[in-house]
């Protein structure tokens, strides 16, 4: 449960530009659809993702680092790292256990025999993307357990994408498709709440001490 008079004196450290803004990116984000990353090696890789999950509104990335632990490279990321979700996992198991029962389908994204182009992906359910390394694609336990297919069509000589290509590829098109269709694809009023919380706490530089003053019982 949100502490709404914690939420009201917070914003009142923000502007009301910035309060706007917030409002603003909220209403286009969504939860409908998430991603997953498998051992991505190249730590940019990760990095760019985060962000076409931000710029395109997908507010939930996951990342599993059974091989390769990683940091956001904040550079690349610029300051995605901020307004995006991230959930870490050790090994893959978990990470397709927690999205399950999150109610989502797996979709693999990689070219298989009962794969499904993008153009004709039917964006009506709730779906977790799932992205493999630059190499080897996407390892068998994902596959195995992939409720869908998708594959990006493509028309040249080269066979695939840079997966942080692949990924921006994917979400603009699911994402432009999800907010023209009749689905309910939006946050919740809770979810706004707590985001609205979590971004106002980021966008605090002395925020510790604020928090600190305001439990201590000092503000009205």
């Amino acid at each position: 449960m949100i502490d709404r008079d914690y939420l009201r004196y917070l914003e009142g450290y923000l502007t009301d530009s910035r309060k706007a803004k917030f409002l603003q990116v909220l209403s286009q984000r969504t939860n409908h659809f998430t991603v997953a990353m498998e051992d991505v090696f190249q730590l940019h890789n990760t990095s760019a993702v985060m962000r076409s999950c931000e710029v395109f509104g997908v507010q939930r990335l996951h990342v599993v680092e059974e091989r390769y632990g990683k940091s956001i490279d904040k550079e690349i990321a610029m300051g995605a790292q901020k307004w995006v979700d991230v959930f870490r996992y050790e090994n893959m198991n978990d990470c397709l256990e927690s999205i399950k029962l999150q109610g989502y389908q797996i979709i693999a994204t990689t070219p298989h025999q009962d794969d499904c182009l993008l153009d004709d992906f039917d964006i009506s359910k709730p779906s977790a993307f799932f992205f493999g390394t630059e190499k080897m694609g996407l390892s068998e336990e994902v596959l195995a357990q992939a409720d869908g297919f998708l594959k990006i069509p493509m028309v040249g000589f080269t066979e695939s994408l840079n997966i942080s290509v692949s990924a921006a590829i994917v979400l603009q098109h699911v994402t432009e498709k999800l907010r023209k269709s009749g689905v309910d694809w939006q946050l919740t009023a809770d979810e706004i709440l707590e985001k609205r919380l979590d971004w106002a706490r980021k966008s605090i530089k002395d925020i510790d001490r604020i928090e600190a003053r305001y439990y201590g019982g000092l503000i009205p």
